[in-house]
């Protein structure tokens, strides 16, 4: 297929190939699955193909490629989950492999919510997360059971993704999504809580950069601190 856009290409391919690949991510499987979470979240649907086989040839397993999808569902919604899935399984396909993962939950309808909450607790601290539920109004309490149940109990517990990958995960879903700084805060510090550091959340937005542009990346790194 003919390129009607090279210079614009160049441009990139420069960019990509110098400072990002010099200041982001080091990790080639971490910085691959990474990309996958962020441009699932922006549904960028032409680029998740090339990823995918990034992620395979950096050694990550089906299932950890698709955890890391099912892990941006409550900050993006299932249904871009799943249009995302649909991409990654066509190509998994085309590549020899079986998509189908074994199951990595941890919990059952009855567990999920005192997990999820000994996770969130675990992650921000009983003096934030008691509190927090405590004094939510009356006729909102609900929606704190459905972000420790579902939230935190049905995807934080699952198997494969570490919790420092999970809370990496959850800081650049957030970040990608844009506009919602107060949050992306919350889990800058949650990152640090889990042994992330400063300077590993910088270099995870440094790789996400090309595809969130600098609005989004200067907002979240005021967020980190």
């Amino acid at each position: 297929m003919k390129n009607y856009d090279e210079s614009f290409t160049l441009i990139q391919d420069r960019f990509l190939n110098g400072e990002i690949d010099e200041n982001g991510l080091k990790d080639k499987k971490t910085r691959a699955l990474i990309r996958l979470a962020c441009l699932t979240a922006l549904q960028t649907m032409g680029e998740i193909p090339s990823k995918v086989n990034e992620a395979i040839e950096a050694g990550a397993e089906v299932t950890e490629i698709k955890e890391t999808l099912y892990h941006t569902a409550p900050y993006i919604g299932y249904p871009r989950v799943m249009e995302a899935l649909a991409v990654v399984n066509t190509e998994l396909e085309k590549m020899g492999m079986n998509p189908e993962e074994n199951d990595q939950s941890t919990v059952t309808a009855d567990t999920r919510l005192d997990k999820g909450l000994a996770v969130q607790v675990q992650i921000f601290g009983k003096d934030i997360i008691y509190p927090m539920r405590d004094n939510a109004p009356s006729e909102t309490k609900h929606i704190q059971d459905c972000l420790s149940a579902h939230c935190f109990g049905d995807y934080y517990t699952r198997g494969t993704l570490d919790l420092k990958m999970r809370e990496l995960i959850t800081f650049i879903v957030i970040c990608s999504i844009g506009g919602c700084e107060s949050q992306a805060k919350s889990h800058a510090i949650a990152n640090m809580n889990v042994g992330n550091t400063k300077q590993l959340l910088i270099q995870a937005l440094t790789t996400c950069l090309p595809y969130i542009g600098y609005p989004r990346t200067l907002n979240a790194l005021n967020c980190i601190g």
